[in-house]
């Protein structure tokens, strides 16, 4: 029997100390927390995002982890600018990565399939397929060659079932859901494992911002709703899955809120 109590627990500092990961979308919410997170548990973490002074700022606060933050300006979607930032890293690296977290991603509006903006359907599939591709591209060989690499994907409950007004969203997440679903049954003989991290309602200060294009329209989202999920608790999904022994592969998790009993039920208290 495992002796529970001289077990290192996933989230220990320094867990993981010596390993290296790459995080998307690391300028705001899920992102950001997750790399903070994996930090603070030893992680040396290249963070990832267009925006660098988000970037530096993440990184300048990061200072009393026990790993580190290191900025990489960059736009996932821009295959050669990701090709370069791959070169670069494993140039610093020495070749190492252990973990390339795709967080990058994004919704646009709640047209329905018949009035779909053809030009925000394409940005979505930009940003969390092809995106996504890019990052996996550049970095298999890297993860290949550690013996332990890992690749954790965030789709989103958007990639389980559709909904009215989210059919440009959930043809993205499904896409994404599939390249996670074949990548898994491609790598396993690699060494690399595939992780799915799926997320339901998550309040975070970008996310429906952007999809809705108003902060009233936003905050409309979560109304009513008592406890939400947070950046950090999707962020604690991310850690715990990738602090696990290498041998023990997370397929997919689901996690949403208690008060999101489904896609399209929702408990909200007024």
């Amino acid at each position: 029997m495992t002796d529970l109590a001289t077990t290192s627990h996933p989230f220990a500092p320094d867990a993981a100390a010596g390993q290296i990961a790459l995080v998307t979308g690391a300028s705001s919410g899920i992102g950001r927390a997750s790399a903070r997170l994996l930090a603070a548990t030893g992680w040396t973490v290249y963070v990832a995002a267009r925006r660098t002074d988000r970037l530096e700022e993440l990184a300048a606060e990061a200072q009393d982890l026990s790993g580190q933050i290191i900025p990489l300006p960059l736009d996932v979607t821009d295959p050669e600018a990701v090709q370069q930032a791959a070169r670069w890293l494993l140039a610093e690296t020495g070749g190492q990565l252990q973990a390339l977290v795709n967080i990058s991603g994004g919704a646009l509006g709640l047209d329905t399939v018949g009035e779909g903006k053809l030009e925000d359907w394409q940005a979505m599939y930009q940003l969390n397929v092809l995106g996504t591709l890019n990052m996996v591209k550049a970095f298999l060989p890297a993860l290949r060659a550690s013996g332990a690499g890992s690749i954790l994907n965030l789709t989103s409950t958007a990639a389980e079932a559709g909904y009215e007004g989210g059919g440009g969203y959930n043809a993205s997440k499904f896409g994404q859901r599939a390249l996670t679903e074949a990548l898994r049954l491609e790598e396993a003989e690699h060494g690399v494992r595939v992780i799915e991290i799926r997320p339901g309602m998550v309040a975070t200060e970008e996310f429906s911002l952007k999809r809705l294009g108003s902060q009233q329209a936003a905050e409309a989202v979560y109304a009513g709703v008592a406890k939400p999920l947070l950046a950090e608790d999707v962020a604690q999904t991310v850690a715990f899955a990738l602090n696990l022994p290498h041998h023990i592969n997370i397929d997919h998790l689901t996690v949403r809120p208690l008060a999101q009993a489904a896609q399209y039920k929702v408990i909200r208290e007024f």
